[in-house]
């Protein structure tokens, strides 16, 4: 039993745990708003390519 006291002590004075956690959260939320950019941009930039692509093609290139 007293073995506990010095891991219960540890766990609530150590904040490495936390941090780790809160960076990963952090990590996740930027992620997901690079996914959603790029998948926006992406899409927009095709539809750009291809009516340029369809313009040329009606004036003979």
């Amino acid at each position: 039993m007293r073995s506990l006291i010095p891991l219960f002590r540890s766990l609530f004075t150590d904040e490495d745990g936390p941090t780790a956690v809160e960076y990963a959260v952090l990590l996740a939320a930027i992620l997901l708003a690079v996914i959603g950019t790029v998948g926006t941009l992406g899409s927009t930039s095709g539809g750009i390519w291809a009516e340029n692509n369809q313009k040329l093609e009606d004036a003979g290139f």
